[in-house]
């Protein structure tokens, strides 16, 4: 996978997790993160490349808010304690993100495990990138039928069949993991 649709997977993650709680400037992360895989190169692990851009742009946000007045500063107490509420998520919530090469038939293969496990869809991006398929799912888990755990395992199964990757996480673990 070229450095570009790896930019555009990865900036598309980062774009959803920091618009969660803020206005993220999407060109400006997409620009980091080509940048950041043009110095690495393609073969750069996705996990280390999600965090350096995510902490860039993090770094330059509160510059960005002094610029244009549209992000929030750190220094306030009520933001501090907006981010704080953002980042605990949400038990009830699951995030479910799928990777691949794009054919029919994936949206309906995800989203019906959800559906038979009784959760409910909250809120769904999903792009195409060059014949690369990328999909976020924040799901509601309060009517579910299943435990977390074993809607994970649900998933797996049902990456391998659609020749995809599909992880899933509640909201909370989700965003603990991501935390600065």
């Amino acid at each position: 996978m070229s450095h570009k649709t790896k930019a555009a997977l990865i900036s598309s993650l980062i774009i959803y997790h920091l618009s969660l709680g803020s206005m993220a400037n999407e060109e400006l992360i997409y620009r980091i993160t080509r940048a950041v895989y043009g110095r690495l190169g393609a073969s750069a692990d996705e996990r280390t490349v999600e965090q350096l851009v995510t902490d860039v742009y993090r770094a330059i946000e509160p510059v960005l808010a002094e610029s244009d007045g549209s992000v929030k500063g750190e220094g306030s107490p009520a933001s501090a304690r907006e981010r704080e509420a953002r980042d605990a998520g949400s038990a009830g919530r699951l995030v479910v993100s799928v990777f691949g090469v794009d054919h029919p038939g994936i949206v309906a293969g995800v989203s019906q495990i959800l559906a038979e496990a009784g959760c409910s869809i909250i809120d769904i991006n999903q792009t195409v990138v060059q014949g690369k398929f990328a999909m976020v799912i924040i799901a509601d888990m309060s009517r579910a039928k299943e435990s977390a755990a074993a809607l994970k395992e649900r998933f797996r199964m049902e990456g391998e069949a659609l020749h995809v990757r599909i992880y899933a996480q509640r909201e909370d673990l989700f965003n603990a993991m991501h935390r600065i």
